[in-house]
């Protein structure tokens, strides 16, 4: 079975649970794979943002009713964890419409969020429109790319289009995390304390 008929049956289902686990690089390559018309545009959005929305609010509900699980646990002891509460409460609105965009914060976010006091409505709301917009972004980025490999290189064979869209994406996520941590790190001090304590 090849590839590409691999990703005709399964796309969308990849694209949804890549958007779900993994994040922004699923939700690229359903752009691209759109791109080569192994799936519609429309079809690789509408799963990353189904997938991502589901995701995060299963994280969500975990920090509001089973924070007493280890994993939700470890991953609140995180430093990024910290920075979280920091954001959040700096800009509550901003935040849970960013977090997606941030990078490292992507799965401690809505854990965090949901140990607030952030209504569960408000946050299902403000969840649906930032995973739109995220899958919407991302997806087109990845077929714009796809076109862009089309116009330097001429259609390539698939697995030579994807290594290159890969090692576009390993580039982008070094860049992203080296802004991040520099932009964080200057953002909070690790030795600042929550004022109410």
């Amino acid at each position: 079975m090849s590839l590409e008929h691999l990703i005709s049956q399964y796309g969308v289902l990849a694209v949804f649970l890549g958007a779900a686990f993994e994040g922004e690089t699923a939700v690229f390559l359903g752009g691209v794979f759109a791109h080569r018309h192994f799936l519609t545009w429309w079809e690789a959005a509408t799963a990353a943002a189904l997938g991502s929305f589901a995701a995060d609010q299963a994280w969500f509900f975990a920090g509001r009713y089973a924070n007493r699980l280890a994993i939700v646990q470890r991953l609140l002891k995180t430093d990024a964890a910290q920075r979280v509460n920091h954001l959040l409460e700096a800009h509550p609105t901003g935040f849970i419409l960013a977090f997606r965009f941030i990078y490292g914060m992507r799965t401690v976010s809505p854990i965090a969020i949901g140990l607030t006091s952030v209504p569960a409505h408000r946050f299902v709301f403000l969840n649906f429109i930032a995973a739109v917009v995220w899958a919407t972004v991302i997806t087109t980025i990845g077929y714009l790319f796809g076109n862009a490999v089309e116009a330097l290189f001429g259609r390539l064979r698939l697995h030579l289009h994807l290594i290159i869209a890969l090692i576009v994406i390993a580039l982008t996520v070094a860049a992203l995390f080296w802004a991040s941590r520099k932009y964080l790190a200057t953002d909070l001090p690790r030795d600042q304390t929550d004022p109410k304590e």
